[in-house]
């Protein structure tokens, strides 16, 4: 009995085969890598969108925040900001209508003061032209 080995590879065409299928493989591959990959700058890289502004005084409105706080003493409602205070919510607008607007104001209501106390301060800071009105509870 004669044996012989039959070699897998031993035609051209077989070899060629199977190279074929390896190359379109890692063609393949090159063309995922190719679009998965990330072609931006890196982001400390890019230019920023936002200006310095130019430095100028600073004034006590930029350090302090507008609060008006509503309290209730002896029966009465007091309406306060800063060493300001009067029991008319009309004095709220005259007390804010000349300072800036862009921060806003808060109004904190202690536990003593009445809804309608706290209603009349919020509509005062608005009338005054704030559009951004904060309402914060006392501790």
């Amino acid at each position: 009995m004669k044996f012989t080995r039959e070699h897998k590879y031993d035609d051209e065409e077989g070899v060629q085969r199977h190279m074929t299928s390896m190359i379109d493989v890692v063609f393949l591959l090159l063309i995922y890598f190719i679009l998965t990959a990330s072609f931006t700058m890196p982001e400390e890289d890019l230019a920023s969108g936002l200006q310095a502004e130019a430095e100028g005084p600073s004034s006590a409105a930029d350090l302090l925040p507008m609060i008006v706080t509503v309290d209730r003493d002896n029966g009465r409602t007091l309406y306060r900001l800063g060493e300001r205070a009067s029991e008319d919510p009309e004095a709220i607008v005259a007390w804010l209508t000349p300072l800036p607007k862009e921060g806003g104001v808060f109004v904190r209501v202690t536990d003593r003061a009445s809804v309608d106390a706290a209603a009349k301060a919020l509509s005062a800071c608005k009338r005054a032209g704030f559009t951004k009105v904060s309402y914060v509870p006392a501790d």
